[in-house]
């Protein structure tokens, strides 16, 4: 077995704050939304996620994809969502295997209330603390990252 290339003080400081930043990132946006609006993140994302989509509805299976979660972490959500009033589920008339999640007229009205303390929290800890240059930096070196994890977990 080969030894491993172990981090040196640059690589191990660029992973520290990765890993610090992230987690302290999710924490403040999670607790804002519960705050504010009484949701988690993911519930946040879930819900943009719906909204953007046509007619307001993905299938599950997309969805899951789309915010990279487990199957069964996202019906869990969904679920929860459901019980609030805030997302509907509906099956597919052609296919009986696929299930749709389709956003409610609550689950909008619930966005626009979350949205502008989501967004002014993510421009006061992220946007606002990078220059532009470091943004672009942060931006296309983590969407690369992103991209080659994604094409590692294709299916082949």
């Amino acid at each position: 077995m080969a030894e491993p290339q172990w981090l040196n003080e640059d690589e191990l400081r660029a992973w520290y704050a990765f890993v610090a930043a992230g987690a302290l990132m999710n924490r403040r946006l999670d607790q804002q939304l519960k705050e504010d609006v009484g949701i988690t993140h993911l519930q946040y994302e879930i819900l943009v996620r719906l909204d953007a989509a046509k007619d307001r509805e993905l299938r599950m299976s997309e969805l899951a994809g789309a915010l990279l979660n487990s199957k069964s972490g996202l019906t869990y959500q969904i679920t929860q969502l459901e019980k609030a009033g805030l997302v509907a589920r509906r099956s597919c008339a052609s296919d009986v295997r696929a299930v749709y999640a389709g956003l409610t007229d609550a689950g909008r009205s619930m966005l626009e209330r979350a949205a502008p303390g989501h967004v002014a929290l993510v421009r006061e800890l992220l946007i606002d603390v990078l220059t532009p240059g470091q943004l672009a930096t942060v931006a296309d070196g983590l969407g690369e990252v992103t991209r080659r994890m994604q094409e590692s977990e294709a299916p082949r």
